[in-house]
């Protein structure tokens, strides 16, 4: 399988979510005309070409419904009259060519039964998206202390040749152990054994998490914003 490359803004990492939504994640997806939304309780996140027209915007509209909710990632796009906009977080991308992958010994696969457990650590933390059916988009890790789950990476958005890894999260108590570190290589190897490369999205003022993404073996490949959107409280007709 061919990597893509971080360079070409028409390949999938240059507009990642609609490139998992109509490739690999297609299952999640609800697609209408070149619109995407993965399905609502698997995470926010939206896909629309880079130069979307008014009818893109209405096909989003319609997959997301009257009033829905749907976060764009890539560069930003000015919505039709009728749209809100809520969310606006200037982030980049980091694509990991040098990361160096190795498998943790104390490291668990996460699965449905982990879920409650994972929705409290990512409210306590604040990695980012994670909703109750975010596990089923790949792999996620965890590191557990005394029975409690103290730390976890994963899978989300996965591209023709990529996989974002994602929910990158620590215990405040658990935290200058270098379990994040040790459980964003673990993710990686899984990645990595697929053929793949790993990348994931940073908020551009989490200057300590790039900090740390570069010393693992990351790269910022580009700039990007994520914003959320509402679409019109009345669906669009067709």
């Amino acid at each position: 399988m061919a990597l893509p490359s971080p360079d070409d803004t028409t390949g999938p990492l240059g507009n990642p979510v609609l490139a998992a939504l109509t490739g690999p994640h297609r299952a999640f997806a609800d697609l209408r005309g070149r619109a995407a939304r993965y399905q609502p309780d698997v995470t926010p996140f939206a896909g629309l070409p880079l130069d979307p027209t008014p009818e893109d915007w209405a096909d989003l509209a319609a997959v997301s419904g009257p009033g829905g909710s749907a976060v764009l990632a890539g560069p930003r796009r000015e919505a039709p009259v009728g749209w809100e906009t809520g969310m606006d977080l200037p982030g980049v991308q980091m694509t990991g060519d040098a990361l160096e992958v190795a498998p943790d010994p104390e490291a668990v696969r996460l699965g449905p039964a982990d879920v409650a457990e994972m929705l409290d650590l990512v409210a306590r933390t604040k990695p980012g998206p994670f909703l109750p059916r975010t596990i089923q988009l790949g792999t996620y890790l965890g590191i557990r202390r005394d029975g409690a789950l103290v730390a976890m990476a994963g899978e989300r958005m996965r591209v023709p040749g990529g996989t974002e890894i994602s929910a990158v999260c620590t215990d405040p108590a658990a935290r200058g152990q270098g379990l994040a570190a040790r459980l964003v290589r673990a993710v990686g190897a899984v990645i990595r054994e697929r053929g793949e490369l790993p990348f994931l999205h940073a908020a551009a003022t989490n200057t300590a998490a790039i900090r740390l993404y570069e010393h693992l073996g990351f790269t910022v490949s580009r700039e990007l914003e994520f914003v959320g959107y509402r679409a019109p409280a009345v669906s669009p007709a067709g």
